[in-house]
């Protein structure tokens, strides 16, 4: 059985890093453990980087250490043709980029916090092809396809 493919954005980054504890960070262990394979793109690392800056700037090393220990594939960003052309995949342009890095990566599960943007416009879901959920949601999955 092929080993499931994870993108976290920054907001599910962010959280792996900083919860001991949560869902988020189980998946980053994971990854380590190469139980999963994990995606993000090189706009997840800048944003998790700057929001790590502001609000816990002493996990940036913690944040880099993850980083390697999972051996995530970094993806590069998409170009800027492909994300004016795929405007309507979510209300919020700052998140095509991310969509489209996880569509390209052919991922099982794209992993956000973001309710906003993601969770709460299943739009977005059907528009992209994306099975999208919270880390609670990613690993409610993963011991499904165990089972």
């Amino acid at each position: 059985m092929p080993r499931a493919s994870l993108f976290l954005d920054s907001s599910a980054l962010f959280a792996g890093i900083i919860s001991t504890t949560g869902a988020a960070r189980v998946l980053l262990l994971l990854t380590e453990a190469e139980q999963i394979s994990l995606f993000i793109s090189e706009q997840v690392v800048a944003e998790t980087e700057r929001a790590m800056a502001r609000k816990a700037p002493t996990a940036l090393q913690d944040l880099r250490r993850a980083i390697l220990a999972s051996k995530a594939q970094i993806l590069r960003d998409p170009a800027p043709e492909a994300v004016l052309a795929n405007l309507d995949l979510i209300s919020h342009a700052a998140d095509v980029p991310i969509l489209i890095a996880a569509m390209q990566a052919r991922v099982d599960f794209l992993v956000t916090l973001n309710r906003t943007h993601f969770l709460d416009d299943p739009q977005v879901s059907q528009r992209s092809g994306l099975r999208i959920g919270t880390p609670g949601d990613a690993l409610t999955r993963l011991r499904q396809q165990l089972t």
